[in-house]
């Protein structure tokens, strides 16, 4: 009813309340009784006073979504076609430019429809009809609602003819259907069954592989690896559907096999849950890295997560492993815990892929878990960054005045090439007024002002945290513009909820090559200063280069200590949440101290005094120095000084222009 009044769609589900800062002023306290159908929310009976007294720590909160409906259409039955999404009220066809299958997850549990087995293409379900949503959702797959995944509009190109999105559900719960439980994916865990409207559990005393294939072939999750029963924590607690089940490995449902055993034939063992583990249920992921296509490679294999050895570990291997996670092709095949040790099993050593291969798995290797390594040797990957969708990290830059130099190799022209980082800052400026520009497939560019509204300013203003508005600048000099201008004819409305979802024309580095076409603009807000304290000039000259920007202390040569930097006339730390390799790299690139030994958090060289001007940093491992790097800044309050960030450099300090020099040529 909020989400209403505001006309802002409707709300969305919430296990947990999102954090979005404490309120201020008077609290409205009482239990609101609102049946729903009231117009404002003034309008809701209200129950008497809490006993307990409320704070701003415990004020409501609501999200909204544009989205206000999900369906699948022209399908044999209500979990299979055409995906079609009404926002605000009007219905249309969603274009499958980036449509994949963790999306297809999230819509099919979203409609009680099971797990999504296939995303058919083209017009499989029929012609569209009405208009064609170009909205282009990432999911990473656990979200419980289309609503609450990151999308982005903003640069989509048109949808071309029939390109729809579409999607075959395994269906709603029936008789006799089976799902697995406490596992790590859909296709492990504790076997339940649906019968007489409840999901029961299913108990065994000879539970082998004959019946657990039978579950994975009726679930379409491959063959069964394992089959086991759960340990004592991991039993069910519910009522029992089935007890006792003869299979012969044959049948296609686990209703087909003999479930109407005798008491006798049971009193020999004891009858205890159930559990599979299927071939499907293999997965590979990226982790410590600064977003889903760069990391520590992992497996998920017999129910537990395992790394892979680096012997022999190349970019044919490294592509594989791009490809199965659709993250464009290889950049780097990094070994030796570049993205940091694992833990657990050590599931392959000695791959050796042809690149050719659809999964890491179905390349040459030593039987699994058999290895000669220790977790120092875990490998990692660098992918391009994804020509199919995923979920891009929007992080703001804190004030980066170059361009980033990160080589970004062409994608297929097959897919529309979507960066892992896409961002928004106002350039030349106090922080809340200048030249509007967008980060888009690795360098900051213009932004054009053709059909440009007071919306699109506000929403800009809003999502760089600057008020609720602003205005427009119009006398500006005549030129050709110098560099990339990525966007024109950005069109928000004024029910958009994000600038990333507001229309635009397609990415295009020239979408504009005038000067007066840039859009300049300031805004009715600022951003809270960190220190009153006044502007020192830089250390040691008069104009900072990036090589006295940056000081390690509390270490005994200047390569080792707590990193601290120079913004806004004082020193101040860096904390250490995501604070990794690819961090310290670029560090002790600035420092001249040659390459990085470890990344160091909680304070290791003492806590730092002052401001803290970075969080959440988040490098490549190429940028020639931490100002180059995305992070958020550091005056949200969540970090402290025992969080300072610190490194260990491998040498002594070498020359600073030399390095530099070396790393343009590279």
């Amino acid at each position: 009813m909020v989400c209403r009044e505001l006309q802002c769609g409707v709300a969305l589900p919430v296990a947990v309340a999102a954090h979005v800062g404490e309120g201020m002023g008077p609290i409205w306290d009482g239990e609101l009784q609102c049946v729903g159908n009231e117009s404002v929310l003034t309008s809701c009976p209200r129950g008497s006073p809490r006993d307990q007294p409320c704070t701003h720590m415990n004020s409501a909160v609501v999200t909204c979504t544009q989205y206000t409906g999900f369906r699948l259409v022209n399908g044999s039955t209500a979990c299979a076609g055409r995906v079609e999404v009404q926002v605000l009220g009007t219905w249309g066809t969603l274009c499958a430019s980036h449509w994949d299958l963790s999306d297809a997850h999230v819509l099919c549990r979203q409609l009680n429809c099971g797990f999504a087995e296939s995303i058919p293409g083209g017009e499989h379900f029929g012609r569209e009809a009405g208009p064609v949503w170009r909205d282009s959702f990432h999911c990473d797959g656990t979200e419980a609602h289309l609503g609450q995944c990151p999308v982005i509009t903003l640069g989509a190109s048109p949808c071309s003819h029939g390109n729809n999105a579409a999607v075959i559900c395994s269906g709603s719960a029936a008789f006799a259907s089976l799902r697995l439980v406490g596992g790590g994916s859909r296709c492990d865990g504790r076997v339940e069954i649906f019968q007489r409207g409840t999901w029961g559990r299913v108990l065994d005393d000879q539970w082998d592989l004959r019946e657990a294939n039978v579950v994975c072939r009726q679930l379409q999750c491959g063959q069964a690896e394992t089959a086991y029963n759960p340990p004592k924590p991991e039993r069910g607690a519910g009522p029992v559907g089935l007890r006792g089940v003869r299979c012969a490995g044959h049948e296609t449902n686990l209703t087909q096999c003999n479930t109407s055993l005798p008491e006798s034939a049971l009193a020999a063992g004891v009858a205890e849950d159930v559990g599979v583990i299927c071939w499907g249920s293999r997965r590979v992921r990226l982790v410590n890295g600064s977003g889903r296509c760069a990391g520590r490679v992992e497996i998920y294999y017999q129910g537990s997560w395992g790394t892979v050895c680096d012997d022999g570990w190349d970019l044919s291997d490294a592509a594989v492993v791009c490809h199965q996670l659709g993250c464009g092709g290889a950049v780097e095949a990094p070994g030796s815990t570049r993205f940091g040790e694992g833990s657990g099993q050590i599931w392959l050593d000695g791959v050796n892929c042809s690149g050719a291969e659809a999964a890491l798995w179905d390349c040459p290797a030593r039987p699994w878990g058999q290895h000669d390594c220790r977790h120092k040797e875990d490998v990692g990957v660098i992918c391009s960054g994804g020509c199919s969708g995923h979920a891009p990290v929007w992080l703001r830059a804190w004030g980066v005045q170059r361009l980033s130099h990160s080589p970004r190799p062409a994608c297929s022209p097959l897919v529309p090439f979507l960066p892992e980082f896409v961002a928004l800052r106002l350039e030349n400026s106090d922080g809340c007024s200048g030249r509007l520009q967008v980060f888009y497939n690795g360098t900051w560019g213009s932004i054009c002002s053709n059909l440009m509204t007071p919306d699109t300013v506000s929403l800009a203003c809003k999502e760089l945290g600057c008020g609720d508005g602003g205005s427009l600048e119009t006398r500006l000099p005549y030129g050709r513009l110098s560099g990339p201008a990525w966007l024109d004819n950005v069109q928000c409305g004024e029910k958009t909820s994000s600038f990333w979802q507001c229309p635009s024309t397609p990415w295009d580095p020239q979408s504009c090559e005038d000067l007066r076409d840039e859009i300049h603009i300031t805004c009715n807000g600022r951003r809270p200063e960190m220190s009153p304290a006044p502007l020192a000039p830089c250390p040691n000259s008069t104009s900072c280069t990036d090589r006295e920007k940056i000081r390690a202390m509390g270490g005994e040569d200047g390569c080792s200590g707590r990193v601290e930097v120079w913004h806004r006339g004082s020193w101040g730390t860096v904390c250490d949440d995501s604070w990794d390799m690819q961090d310290a790299e670029v560090a002790c690139r600035q420092l001249g101290c040659g390459p990085a030994v470890s990344a160091l958090n909680e304070a290791a060289f003492g806590m730092g005094q002052g401001p803290i001007w970075l969080e959440q940093v988040e490098c490549r491992g190429t940028e020639p120095s931490l100002q180059d790097c995305w992070a958020r800044p550091g005056d949200g309050g969540a970090c402290r000084h025992k969080e300072d960030a610190a490194v260990h450099c491998s040498g002594e300090r070498q020359g600073w222009d030399l390095l530099f020099r070396c790393w343009q040529g590279a």
